[in-house]
């Protein structure tokens, strides 16, 4: 029959395994959550690198090109719903658009039903171009992406994406809501594009 001392330092070593065991779990989850943070980091980095290459190549500045990814996803938009995915204001927007014009990216026409809208489509030069641009990437990407990991595994990464996506555009929407410590952007500086436009 084991004493009360004897029970009492079987209960403590078994603590001690329990407290070991959370401690163990506790370091890798926190060793797991700081590869993840540095691996997101940086394909952040590298997507930004790329649009900014792109951009350059494209002739346009990096919110130039953020409102042409908007207008390939769509077959037309009015300048209010870009000022509102943009973040800019309508007279920045009005900018971007002239320079974007101006390079035969995208056209303007009057909205069939309210002459008082204008209805932005990008054009088939733009989307030749960007598409010239990226189109090995795409490939590239998407064979050597489908050839490492099974279909269930990149169901895992769309669910992962598209949460953190979610997540992300919360706390953009946060931060435009905030006081700018500056002038408001206006969509950035300006690079000469492949049809010889100049810096404005």
């Amino acid at each position: 029959m084991s004493s009360g001392t004897e029970s009492d330092a079987g209960s403590d070593a078994a603590s001690g395994s329990v407290s070991g065991s959370e401690s163990v779990s506790g370091a890798a989850s926190g060793a797991v959550e700081a590869r993840l943070g540095a691996a997101v980091q940086a394909y952040q980095s590298a997507v930004d690198d790329f649009d900014r290459e792109l951009a350059r190549l494209m002739g346009v500045n990096e919110t130039d090109l953020r409102c042409l990814e908007i207008l390939f996803a769509v077959e037309e938009i009015t300048p209010r719903e870009l000022s509102r995915q943009l973040g800019l204001t309508t007279g920045s927007v009005t900018t971007m658009l002239d320079r974007l014009e101006k390079l035969a990216y995208l056209t303007r026409t009057p909205h069939p039903d309210d002459r008082r809208k204008t209805l932005i489509r990008v054009t088939p030069e733009a989307t030749q171009r960007a598409f010239g641009l990226i189109g090995p990437f795409l490939e590239d990407a998407g064979r050597k992406v489908f050839d490492r990991y099974a279909p269930e595994q990149l169901e895992l990464v769309i669910d992962y994406l598209t949460f953190s996506r979610d997540v992300q555009q919360q706390h953009v929407e946060r931060l435009r809501k905030a006081p700018a410590a500056g002038p408001t952007r206006t969509g950035g500086r300006q690079v000469r594009g492949p049809r010889g436009g100049s810096a404005t």
